[in-house]
């Protein structure tokens, strides 16, 4: 379909299965030590701060439910929206769910491009060039 979507990774193979279901930005779970005052190492985890958002696409003219990274959300903002971020984001920090809706996205910006593509062109207002402005008889 689009050369993109050859890049995606197995949902088995990738150790935090939930970034692939929401826009994590290439965030995933990391593990290490807490190290107290009696210096008895234990094992620990920290998860990503994922927020529920919703956030509106301009190309779907709707809202689309996500879980987002902290981090995403800040791409996004740096890009100026959901639409930009999915399109120009590398396919390996957006996971399935962002590939999924980069094609979605892809596919509505190019059917709006054939229905206005499919409508008949506006007639241009110009102005006179010069040498019509200095041949046409004057009313003096």
């Amino acid at each position: 379909m689009f050369p993109s979507t050859v890049l995606l990774k197995e949902i088995i193979s990738t150790p935090f299965k939930r970034s692939q279901r929401g826009l994590f930005h290439g965030k995933m779970k990391q593990f290490g030590n807490n190290n107290p005052f009696s210096k008895k190492k234990t094992r620990r985890d920290w998860l990503p701060n994922v927020q529920s958002k919703r956030l509106f696409s301009d190309t779907m003219q709707e809202f689309l439910k996500l879980k987002v990274t902290t981090r995403a959300l800040k791409t996004i903002n740096k890009y100026g929206g959901i639409d930009e971020y999915l399109l120009k984001t590398k396919p390996d920090l957006l996971g399935w769910e962002g590939m999924r809706l980069r094609i979605m996205i892809r596919e509505r910006r190019h059917a709006n491009a054939k229905t206005i593509g499919a409508l008949p062109a506006p007639e241009a207002i110009t102005a006179p060039s010069v040498s019509e402005a200095t041949s046409a008889p004057s009313a003096s």
